[in-house]
């Protein structure tokens, strides 16, 4: 595993790259530069990474603890998975279901986990809230759509644990109830509503984000990727190709785009995993009501390998699913007829409605299943937070907090980690076969969504 940057190749996470999103094509542009880091400087923190878990960060280093932090990110905010995602604030950033987590943790500590989820939401609400920014708010709530019928009696069972194990309500949908909630399709046959969560613009909130920390000092350099990583005497010295860096504490906040050479012990333990997303043009009201599928709230279908999908505000409808296997133009290619398939299959009235945009960006898996928040082992001062399995716009935003806490000793920050995230983070077996792993299970769950 030596030498590999990425486990998709060094390309696939080219900074230079062009992304070609909705979200690049209607949100406005940063209120402040970013230009590259050019000097030899030092701070308190140096942070890798300019997405909401390291602008969090950052911001909270600044404003809760008063120190002088820079963030290094190697294209602009938000050019990662923080800006180019569905935009669904909400409670999963683990795969393991509930009564997973609790034979795991414990009761009281995936209690917490969820606890922590369902804060993380209002976390991003909150800055929202303090910005000028149009987010693309939608209604609260997200629904999952069950896409055979047996899995509505799974819901059922889902409901029962969230209430008697969490202590909140889930509402069960029989297919009968579809139609009058916008929510109807040939191929949905019920639905589970969770009241938590919104759907927002990712871009519009990254950018957000970014100005909120500019305003309380923080210092973000773009075009700054971090080519040598040095840590001596307590110290940490950060390169890039037209300057440097010296901190006493880094956190590592690059997710699905960490080049591994740069940090030896993330080497084999992120599984990056490609999602795909296209928007279409305008719907009209009419072809809305033909479909059937006339609501606002966000939602996701209940196969494993799931598709997710929304209505904008401007009446556009954003689709997304399981992206290619490799990056490669091709590859791409072909993850991207798949989706529009997908999209037709779904909602059948709407096959001559155009794709206006289609983008693809990488999400982020662990071997455990959940999120890691805690230090670099072999980097004193070192810190990282990542792993939020395709569902991070909420939590690793408040990750960034916590990671922020934790890394400057802040009082009570250990304990406000759940054991759910504190690692260890493991490392796959066989690293550098983590993309045929990922290969065998979508095959495998590919059939159980077709078949069981």
């Amino acid at each position: 595993m030596a030498g590999t940057v990425h486990p998709y190749g060094a390309a696939a996470i080219d900074p230079t790259a062009l992304v070609d999103s909705h979200w690049e094509a209607v949100t406005p542009p940063l209120a402040f530069e970013t230009p590259p880091l050019e000097e030899d400087a030092a701070c308190d923190v140096a942070i890798i990474g300019g997405g909401y878990t390291g602008l969090w960060a950052a911001k909270q280093l600044a404003d809760a603890h008063g120190l002088s932090v820079r963030v290094l990110e190697a294209a602009r905010p938000g050019w990662g998975a923080s800006g180019r995602n569905g935009g669904f604030a909400c409670v999963g950033s683990s795969a393991l279901s509930p009564d997973q987590l609790i034979a795991r943790y414990s009761l009281d500590e995936a209690r917490a986990f969820y606890r922590l989820q369902r804060d993380a939401i209002e976390h991003v609400r909150a800055l929202l809230a303090t910005s000028d920014r149009d987010g693309g708010l939608s209604p609260d709530g997200e629904v999952e759509l069950a896409h055979k019928a047996n899995r509505v009696a799974a819901f059922h069972g889902f409901a029962k644990t969230y209430q008697e194990q969490f202590g909140y309500k889930l509402t069960v949908l029989e297919k009968g109830d579809l139609a009058e909630r916008g929510l109807d399709g040939p191929g949905f046959f019920g639905g589970l509503v969770n009241p938590h969560g919104f759907a927002l613009n990712p871009l519009s909130y990254v950018r957000a984000l970014a100005e909120a920390a500019n305003e309380a000092g923080v210092l973000i350099h773009g075009d700054s990727l971090v080519t040598d990583w040095a840590s001596d005497n307590g110290q940490h010295v950060l390169k890039t190709a037209r300057g440097s860096l010296i901190a006493r504490r880094v956190i590592v906040a690059t997710n699905g785009y960490s080049r591994e050479t740069l940090v030896p012990w993330l080497s084999g333990r992120p599984l990056p995993a490609i999602s795909a997303v296209m928007v279409t043009r305008s719907i009209s009201e009419d072809d809305y009501q033909a479909q059937g599928f006339f609501s606002r709230t966000m939602s996701f279908d209940s196969r494993t390998l799931l598709h997710y999908f929304r209505r904008l505000p401007d009446d556009r409808l954003l689709f997304g699913g399981r992206g290619s296997l490799d990056a490669s133009p091709a590859g791409l290619a072909s993850a991207r007829q798949r989706l529009r398939a997908d999209f037709e299959e779904m909602f059948p009235a709407w096959r001559s409605v155009e794709t206006e945009r289609v983008w693809s960006g990488f999400v982020c898996l662990t071997r455990d299943l959940v999120p890691y928040i805690g230090p670099i082992p072999d980097r004193p001062g070192a810190f990282a937070a990542l792993g939020y399995h395709g569902n991070g716009v909420a939590f690793s935003s408040v990750a960034g907090r916590l990671v922020a806490d934790l890394a400057v000793g802040a009082k009570g920050a250990d304990n406000a980690l759940p054991a759910v995230v504190r690692g260890p983070m493991r490392r796959f077996m066989l690293p550098a076969a983590r993309r045929l792993f990922l290969r065998a299970a979508y095959a495998g769950f590919g059939m159980v969504d077709r078949w069981v």
